[in-house]
């Protein structure tokens, strides 16, 4: 986990310089059929980089994007009727037989499918309209890292191209520094909290919230460490009541146009008792985690993510576990 984290930016920087066609001919298409809704399907790790997708796509082209539950085709059997639309599937194996046939329901409804996958020999890119490799070589570890920064990664290059937005575009190439820099980041302030936490929430807003909840997934699956993640929003609500002195709060704060908000939140939080760190390139309060920026505040919670990568799997080995082999999970998860 800790190599393949470090091969994050050169996997992102392969799949830029590979996958512009790509890239190019899913936003002409996108700009040509005008789809009233971009649905997509994932599971794990990968619906996380959907959520990333979601907030980016959603802010950059005002497309709404609707996650569709893969056993709606799998297992219910149910008809999707989605002409002219565009259909997007993110899987690092592309083997799970409920994502292939959601994909297919899809396509049967009349969308184009894309399939967003690490190995592009896979059923699910086999079966699409349009395959991306996100270029990111092989992954030995059960968690996933470079694969899903990677794919990550593509979905923000897709949303480029279908919004033409240069400001996203010059974030994109500066992203593998980013993430190169994010490696070294200084996460030692947050291990005192985490080592002795029974529980936690990660929060973050809009693609912040998307890696907010990957990151409470990689505490579970590799430190054993029991997390939820909700939108900084959201934790005004009903989770605040369980905040109490002490409690951890890990928060991914990018500067874009949710940090003020967000570091309201967490000053309210830290009022009521919560240890809060914030990964972030700004200064938010007594414990931050300074990270890089590409210089576009949405695209750099996943370079904060390149530091928390490092930060739990440091976590793990301290906890007395080995994140590369979680004794209950494999790498590929065949569901139904």
């Amino acid at each position: 986990m800790f190599r393949e984290t470090g091969e994050a930016p050169e996997a992102v920087h392969r799949l830029l310089q590979r996958e512009g066609r790509t890239f190019r001919e899913i936003g002409r298409l996108v700009a040509e059929r005008r789809p009233a809704v971009v649905t997509v399907a994932a599971r794990g790790s990968s619906d996380h980089a959907v959520s990333f997708f979601k907030y980016l796509f959603e802010i950059s082209c005002g497309i709404p994007v609707a996650s569709i539950g893969p056993s709606v085709a799998s297992v219910y059997h149910a008809s999707l009727r989605v002409p002219g639309g565009l259909h997007i599937t993110v899987s690092q194996s592309g083997a799970s037989p409920d994502i292939i046939a959601v994909q297919d329901e899809a396509k049967r409804g009349g969308a184009l499918t894309v399939a967003v996958v690490n190995v592009a020999e896979s059923p699910l890119a086999r079966a699409a309209d349009i395959v991306l490799p996100i270029h990111a070589g092989e992954e030995k570890s059960v968690a996933a890292t470079k694969s899903f920064i990677a794919s990550a990664a593509a979905l923000a290059a897709v949303t480029q191209a279908a919004s033409g937005s240069e400001a996203l575009a010059a974030g994109l190439a500066r992203l593998p520094e980013a993430l190169k820099a994010a490696c070294q980041a200084d996460y030692e302030r947050a291990m005192p909290l985490l080592l002795k936490a029974q529980s936690l929430f990660t929060g973050g807003r809009g693609p912040g919230f998307a890696i907010a909840l990957e990151a409470a997934l990689k505490a579970k699956e590799t430190a054993k460490l029991h997390a939820e993640a909700f939108s900084l929003a959201e934790l005004m609500h009903g989770p605040m009541q369980l905040v109490e002195e002490g409690f951890p709060i890990l928060a991914f704060a990018p500067e874009d146009e949710a940090l003020s908000s967000s570091m309201a939140v967490m000053e309210t939080l830290r009022g009521m008792g919560a240890c809060i760190v914030a990964f972030s390139s700004r200064p938010t309060g007594q414990d931050t985690i300074a990270v890089p920026s590409t210089g576009y505040g949405q695209l750099d919670p996943l370079a904060a993510l390149a530091a928390y990568y490092r930060l739990v799997e440091r976590l793990a080995r301290e906890r007395g576990f080995n994140p590369d082999t979680p004794d209950k999970l494999k790498k590929v998860t065949e569901t139904i």
